[in-house]
């Protein structure tokens, strides 16, 4: 079932246009209504022009109005079968209670990243990031720990990787890539400046560009040849790094086992003596 299409919304707004935030509030606001309007009736509804519709249908990364349409169909449908929002943590809770919101918070961001995340994209990262010479992955403050976790593993399958987590670094890395290395920005507002200028240089020396963002359209993401989405809707600032970052995560870990599918062998070997290698450097302590 296609699905995505209110969280779509929800995630582009700040960056839409006047005339496309007026239609995506409106749908926002009557999604059941608008899964039966036909274009032109919405387009009377929202007192905007056809034109604009299919614009936000198009921004949103989908073919046209009728796909938007199915996918706001999907999402309601989910609605009524689960509890599908983000729950804020209260400070005067009981433990109980914080970790039921915090494990729903996770779950239900990893659910929303699985309608905006294009296997299509997934599937072309897996083949560029399997044939580079060299990957460079950049990541600054809590996008950091998840390129430090995309390092390790694939240094676990013998895969050349530099991580660059300042601006000096991740300018020194890009500075040196080429047309046969792959640099990865991974940035969840997209608007890192560093992150940004370390893919600037990467793309003027020829590297494939693949960005790990929220969804829509931001610099980071505008940079790269492949986009990769992650959502995290809820409310509270302090839960969204905690949650973007477990979906993040789990980008990074379909990432690497597409990898490792694509080369299973050698990735096995690798594995077993990388393996080997920790537990004698563990017994010699």
């Amino acid at each position: 079932m296609l699905k995505g299409g209110l969280i779509s919304i929800q995630e582009t707004m700040p960056s839409l246009k006047p005339s496309e935030r007026k239609v995506a509030e409106y749908i926002l606001t009557h999604p059941s209504e608008v899964v039966n309007l036909s274009v032109q009736k919405l387009a009377k509804r929202t007192q905007v022009s056809e034109a604009t519709i299919i614009r936000l249908s198009r921004t949103l990364s989908f073919k046209g109005f009728q796909e938007l349409k199915l996918r706001i169909a999907g999402d309601l449908a989910q609605f009524n079968n689960n509890t599908h929002s983000y729950q804020e943590i209260q400070t005067n809770g009981s433990i109980s209670s914080l970790i039921t919101t915090v494990s729903h918070n996770n779950v239900q961001s990893i659910n929303d990243t699985l309608s905006v995340l294009s296997p299509e994209e997934v599937e072309k990262a897996v083949a560029v990031l399997s044939g580079a010479r060299k990957i460079a992955v950049f990541g600054i403050g809590a996008s950091a720990v998840i390129a430090q976790d995309f390092k390790q593993k694939l240094t676990r399958i013998n895969r050349w990787c530099e991580a660059g987590f300042d601006f000096d670094t991740q300018g020194t890395i890009s500075a040196n890539l080429t047309a046969e290395d792959v640099a990865f920005g991974i940035s969840y507002s997209g608007r890192t400046k560093d992150v940004i200028h370390s893919m600037q240089i990467a793309k003027e020396n020829g590297a494939c560009t693949i960005s790990l963002t929220k969804f829509g359209s931001n610099p980071v993401a505008d940079l790269s040849d492949i986009n990769l989405f992650t959502s995290s809707l809820e409310k509270s600032i302090r839960s969204g790094a905690m949650s973007s970052r477990i979906s993040q995560l789990n980008v990074i870990d379909v990432l690497y086992l597409g990898m490792t599918s694509q080369h299973y062998e050698e990735s096995i070997e690798a594995l077993e003596r990388t393996r080997k290698a920790v537990q004698v450097s563990k017994q010699t302590d």
